[in-house]
């Protein structure tokens, strides 16, 4: 008596021969992103640690602990949800919730973390003082008296540019500006936007406004990183943060968000510098008539 062939056969016993159907990850190519997911991973540049980046609403970006944390555990006012893709700043009203990295970043003193954080904060503490032991992470040098001053550069921390006719607030200084596109070895290129073979932009003092039509603040000035004589190719790529490189090759996918931000000069009004940037910051007569004689 035969047994019955397995299903993988015909009654005849000849084999079965099954398609498989192939289905590739496809991006929408007029997409404004490349990204496979909202939330890009990324370490915190003050204490190394994990971090999500995520835009809000406004399409502004906020750093999210990377884990879900009982909602019990976590005060009303430091609750926040992700939902669609979005962040939010309130709970959704399960029992699960996520929490900014701002609030228990070990390497921040104040605002103090709420007494119900406490033990996630002395938690990342100590994973930072490994990071740094082991030479993964290098934190910036702080003194005693307060973060080390530099006398030789004078830079914002966070420029206001103007590309496009926009102006958005950028997360870094110009020069530190870092390509978002993914590498052959599936890495985030490590080149500047800046590059020595593009033409760059020119900083100049312009009305305190933001390209909206708002009306300009009390200080009626302040210093932009302006692009918008160079051409429309080469203010797209500031756009899209991609080194020159990487901007020839259209097909490479992005492995970060871009980090620009809508300026507003209200919102904004911290970083808005009256006085142009400068390679060395110069006192006395003679750096006073060096300012004066700039445009």
């Amino acid at each position: 008596m035969r047994s019955t062939p397995p299903t993988s056969r015909r009654w005849d016993g000849s084999p079965v021969l099954a398609h498989r159907v192939r289905r590739s990850l496809q991006i929408t190519p007029d997409g404004a992103s490349r990204l496979l997911r909202c939330g890009q991973s990324g370490r915190c540049r003050e204490c190394g640690n994990r971090i999500e980046w995520y835009h809000r609403s406004d399409r502004r970006p906020v750093r999210l602990h990377p884990h879900e944390l009982p909602a019990a555990r976590v005060p009303a006012a430091c609750r926040w949800h992700v939902s669609s893709g979005v962040a939010h700043p309130a709970g959704d009203g399960s029992s699960w919730c996520r929490l900014p990295h701002a609030v228990v970043c070990p390497s921040r003193e104040t605002p103090p973390a709420p007494p119900e954080l406490a033990g996630l904060r002395r938690s990342l503490a100590v994973r930072s003082r490994r990071l740094i032991d082991t030479g993964v992470f290098t934190p910036l040098p702080v003194s005693p008296e307060g973060p080390a001053p530099r006398p030789a550069v004078c830079r914002p921390a966070r420029p206001i540019v103007q590309l496009l006719y926009v102006r958005y607030l950028a997360s870094r200084p110009v020069d530190e500006i870092q390509c978002v596109a993914q590498t052959r070895r599936r890495l985030r290129c490590t080149s500047p936007l800046l590059a020595s073979d593009a033409p760059a932009g020119i900083w100049r003092l312009m009305p305190a406004t933001a390209t909206s039509g708002q009306l300009a603040l009390p200080a009626d000035v302040m210093a932009i990183y302006d692009l918008s004589r160079v051409s429309y190719a080469e203010q797209l790529r500031w756009r899209t943060q991609r080194c020159p490189q990487h901007a020839a090759v259209p097909t490479a996918a992005d492995l970060a968000v871009a980090d620009w931000e809508p300026f507003d000069p209200l919102r904004h009004h911290e970083h808005i510098h009256s006085r142009l940037p400068a390679l060395t910051r110069r006192s006395g007569p003679a750096g006073r008539a060096r300012q004066a004689a700039r445009p």
